[in-house]
Parts: C-alpha cells; sequence; structure tokens
C-alpha cells in the first residue's frame, strides 16, 4: 500500500536519531484521501507522535482510513473546523482537494495550530496571501508539502548555482511532462474545477517550478506570458470505461508560460499531463561560464533518472562532465519529520509561504494571461 501510494519515494526507514518521547506531538489530519495515506504512514514511524484525529466530509470515510492504516484511538469528526473546535493540537497535515486548501489552512491557523498543507499552496495568489496573513496573524508555521526540497538531487542545484560555477544565470528551460498521465484512478477531485481548481500546474508543475526557483534565490516574476489548454482531458477516448470523466474535466492539462523575473533572468516552463510527446525536453540552466542539463522527468519529485550534466569551456576546450547521483529516500518522512521538530523546536518552516507565493503566482499569471490572450504583469501585494 505504501509504495502505491508514495510511487517513486521510497520510505523504508529506520528511525536512527534520538527524539523526546515524553513530548508527543499531537497531529490531526484534514482529508483522508490519497495522499493522506502518505501522510499517515509516515507519522505512525515517530515515537514522538500521536495522531489524536481524523476528519473527513465524506461519513464514515476517516473511520475506515483509520482502519486500513491502524491508526489507534484516534478521534472522527465530519469536518476541519469540528476538529479544530474540540481538539488541542499541535499541528494538522492538510490533505483535501485543492480548492479547500486555503480556507483549511486560514481555519487551523487562527485556532492557533501549526500547519503542513500540501501542495499546491492555493489555487489563486489572492488564496495565498489570504492564507499568509493568517500566518502573519497567527505567529504559527505554516509550511508546503514539497518534499522533492529534502531531496540531496535537488540541494545539488542550488549548490551549483551558488559556487559560482555557471557564472550568471540568465535563461532557464523547464522539462518534464508526462505522454499520458492524467491523474483520474482516484476518482475526478484532480480534474474538476470545483475540487481541483488548477490542474497539471497544481500537481506536478509546482514541482518544476520550486526546483529552478529556489536554485536561483526565487526572484520575483514581473511579466508571464502564458498559455493552457485541456485537449487530453476533455475527449472521451482517454478514459476507458469512464468516458463520463471528460464531462467533468475543468483545468488545464497542459501549461506553458515565458516568465521574466527579477536580476535578467527568463523562464520558460512547460509542463503536462498527457501530450503526444514522450517529454518537454530537459531542464536546462543556462548561466555565462557554464549550462547544467537535467534530465528530464514526468514528475521532478527528488529522483533523476541519469546524472545531472554540467557543459563548460576549459582553456579553449569544450567539456561535459557529470555531477554524481544520489538516490532519494525518505523524501515524505523528511518532510514531516522537519515539520514535526520545528513544532517541537520552535523552528521555522522548512518550505516557507514566502517563497511558494511566487510559485503560486506564476501559476496564477498563466492562467489570466492565457485567458486574457496576451502577457500580463505580476504583482503581488505585500503581507
Amino acid at each position: 500500500m505504501a509504495r502505491d501510494i508514495l510511487n517513486e519515494f521510497e520510505t523504508i526507514h529506520d528511525e536512527a536519531a534520538a527524539v523526546d518521547v515524553a513530548h508527543k506531538v499531537k497531529i490531526g489530519i484534514i482529508g483522508c484521501g490519497w495522499i493522506a495515506g502518505a501522510h499517515i504512514i509516515e507519522y505512525l514511524k515517530m515515537a514522538d507522535v500521536e495522531v489524536v484525529a481524523l476528519a473527513d466530509l465524506i461519513p464514515g470515510k476517516a473511520e475506515v482510513f483509520a482502519e486500513q492504516y491502524g491508526v489507534k484511538g484516534a478521534r472522527f469528526y465530519a469536518s476541519g473546523h469540528e476538529m479544530l473546535e474540540n481538539e488541542q493540537l499541535d499541528g494538522v497535515s492538510i490533505c483535501t482537494y485543492n480548492t479547500q486548501h486555503a480556507p483549511c489552512a486560514i481555519d487551523a491557523l487562527e485556532h492557533g495550530v501549526n500547519v503542513m498543507l500540501e501542495k499546491p499552496f492555493t489555487v489563486t495568489l489572492d488564496e495565498a496571501i489570504e492564507v499568509m496573513k493568517a500566518e502573519k496573524k497567527s505567529g504559527k508555521i505554516l509550511t508546503i508539502g514539497f518534499q522533492p526540497r529534502m531531496s540531496e538531487n535537488i540541494r545539488m542545484i542550488k549548490k551549483i548555482i551558488d559556487s559560482g560555477e555557471l557564472g550568471k544565470v540568465y535563461y532557464m528551460q523547464a522539462g518534464g511532462g508526462r505522454r499520458r498521465g492524467i491523474p483520474t484512478p482516484y476518482g475526478t477531485s484532480f480534474i474538476e474545477k470545483e475540487t481541483g481548481g488548477i490542474g497539471a500546474m497544481g500537481d506536478i508543475g509546482c514541482y518544476t517550478l520550486d526546483m529552478l526557483l529556489n536554485a536561483v534565490g526565487y526572484p520575483k516574476p514581473l511579466t508571464v506570458s502564458g498559455y493552457a489548454s485541456n485537449f487530453f482531458g476533455i475527449d472521451p477516448e482517454n478514459y476507458p470505461g469512464h468516458p463520463e470523466y471528460a464531462e467533468k474535466f475543468g483545468v488545464e492539462d497542459f501549461a506553458a508560460g515565458f516568465i521574466r523575473l527579477e536580476g535578467g533572468i527568463v523562464l520558460d516552463f512547460r509542463i503536462a499531463w498527457a501530450m503526444n510527446m514522450d517529454t518537454c525536453g530537459d531542464t536546462l540552466i543556462l548561466g555565462t561560464k557554464g549550462g547544467l542539463r537535467i534530465p528530464s522527468m514526468s514528475c521532478y519529485n527528488g529522483d533523476l533518472p541519469a546524472p545531472m550534466k554540467i557543459y563548460k569551456n576549459v582553456a579553449g576546450k569544450k567539456v561535459c562532465f557529470e555531477v554524481p547521483k544520489d538516490e532519494a529516500p525518505d523524501l515524505f518522512f523528511k518532510k514531516l519529520r522537519s515539520f514535526v521538530d520545528a513544532i517541537k523546536n520552535g523552528g521555522e518552516a522548512t518550505v516557507s509561504s514566502k517563497e511558494i507565493v511566487i510559485n503560486q503566482a506564476i501559476i496564477d499569471a498563466i492562467l489570466r494571461s492565457n485567458e486574457a490572450g496576451h502577457e500580463v504583469e505580476v504583482v503581488i501585494p505585500e503581507v
């Protein structure tokens, strides 16, 4: 079950680090769907964590979830709000569908509870700003669920750029994407406008954006020329046995954007749930002294299919060398462990809203530009 849920995120982990089991962190989970399973598996490995409450809008779903994963002694609620009103929690994992991320996060923060919010941050930039206002007022931790940040491969990209090996970075090309990969095996919550809100960009594109933007210090976007389409999502032939899914499809299955960032950097972004191509290409980072090639993946989840390569001129010769590739195990565990440690030690969010709001602003602007049919400016309100 664990491997089905986490896909390529191996979670075989022997907890070696000593933890203070006398101080139990009380956790609640809001939304008991597919991704919540990944959270509960990791929390149950932590001797200093108690999952004390589960909430889901579907009657009986939380109870079935608890039995499935062996959660003992938890209390069940028909909504996250009811849970927050009746429990004294240290933290919550918000694992709802996308359009409920903002209201659930705001509610938890207003109740004085630390929040692990699954990606995407929100559906719109306006929602993200409202969550950040609640975060600031509460003084609590809000961390966004980008487990690829825990990968040494992803961290290496930033180390290479920070080292100056590439010189000044001026252009980044975002590759990746799926040939066929609309996420409907678990129902239609990903693809309906009322629940998903955004499609491929919020599901897998946000990982690619974070990988690149974090590597160059998360510069603010200035303008975006965006495109989005849903040719595959609305085609009944793509849903064998479920042609009705095509009528429910209300988000993008492909998106592209040309983004001008502060500091003279251009980001050429594209992502796909489905397309008639095996990949949108490798991810490239071009600098004045060198270039970095990151092998294409359907989703940049922290692992890599092959080593990254750096291209340079040395003493008048064109050279290329590989960057040793690391394995990427336990990323979900590390993500949630960092959240628990921050709660216990008064630490900060591993993946902060101040960064991911920029990610969200780009997604928001791509959709606004697509609707307007021209380039749009990006303004991120101060919080």
